[in-house]
């Protein structure tokens, strides 16, 4: 049995993960799905302090008080940089990485140095206005099933301003994980994840298209269930 630790994306929670994580546990694995701060049920700690870096060491963390080793690790869209970025203190005790519909970030890049111009625009916007948080994005954006989006738009919240700020600084270490995965959801036009597929392909990951939304866990929960425990 595989130990799971699954990241969700911005302005997401835990809450995403319910229905795959459910299918890991029974299953017989073991499953981790650490809410970031200042999202969620972490909602109330929301500062303009948190970036990247608290992201990944909200991971880091849950990593070694659990006292986890050989750990599958699964980033969902921004979740991409936050494993990226756990990987580099935490290498020796991941064994798969995965990337669902990622940010599959270079040494130096922050995700506003990835996204398009259009949301590039808008982010350094509120950074000039001095706000905290970027609001949340409507699920239709997002091309969730629509059974879903009622429910994913009431859950989402503001995510950290400066976590789509902050650059990730990289040395290789997710490159040396020797199991590594990219899925990529087709449903969901982004030029920045067709980019990261693409990149992955080139690197000989392992890669999955599956034809959904962006939020691959809300949309095919079984079908992720079956990737996830493959790529274990």
């Amino acid at each position: 049995m595989a130990t799971f630790v699954l990241v969700h994306g911005a302005w997401h929670g835990a809450w995403c993960w319910r229905r795959v994580a459910w299918l890991l546990a029974r299953n017989g694995h073991d499953v981790f799905t650490p809410t970031l701060t200042g999202v969620g049920e972490r909602s109330h700690l929301l500062t303009p302090a948190i970036d990247l870096e608290t992201h990944i060491l909200d991971v880091v963390n849950e990593m070694k008080w659990q006292e986890l080793n050989n750990v599958v690790l699964v980033g969902h869209s921004y979740g991409g940089m936050v494993i990226s970025g756990v990987v580099e203190k935490m290498e020796k005790a991941i064994s798969s990485f995965a990337m669902l519909d990622a940010f599959l970030p270079e040494n130096g890049q922050a995700v506003v140095d990835i996204v398009s111009a259009p949301m590039r625009d808008g982010v350094l916007a509120a950074q000039r206005s001095g706000a905290t948080a970027l609001p949340t994005r409507s699920a239709a954006v997002f091309n969730v099933n629509e059974k879903d989006r009622a429910w994913v738009d009431a859950q989402c919240t503001p995510q950290p301003l400066q976590s789509f700020l902050q650059k990730l600084t990289l040395t290789g270490a997710r490159e040396r994980i020797a199991n590594k995965t990219y899925i990529r959801a087709t449903g969901y036009e982004s030029p920045y994840f067709d980019l990261g597929l693409a990149t992955a392909r080139k690197r000989g990951w392992r890669t999955y298209e599956l034809a959904c939304g962006h939020d691959v866990m809300l949309d095919k929960p079984d079908r992720l269930t079956e990737i996830l425990q493959e790529v274990a």
